[in-house]
């Protein structure tokens, strides 16, 4: 519920199916974009193909104050958008 999803996968595996409304950071860019996460004064999501790399990206943003879950995988992400 007002929760930014944010798919930490390639921009190759993000274009063969994501959650619909959902930003695609690349995990090795993550880091560098926690200033632009922290302006958006929302939860965040982080989700992936499996969920292990979807949990480094939000052990980190957590080390800097953002609210975010580890959501695992994308498609788990986006079955429960649906519901």
């Amino acid at each position: 519920e007002g929760a930014v999803v944010v798919d930490v996968r390639t921009a190759g595996e993000y274009k063969g199916g994501h959650v619909r409304g959902s930003k695609n950071i690349p995990l090795n860019q993550v880091a560098s974009k926690m200033a632009q996460l922290q302006k958006l004064n929302k939860p965040v999501v982080f989700c992936f193909a499996s969920g292990m790399r979807s949990g480094q990206a939000a052990s980190l943003a957590k080390s800097k104050g953002i609210n975010c879950i580890n959501g695992g995988s994308w498609s788990s992400v986006a079955r429960a958008q649906k519901s």
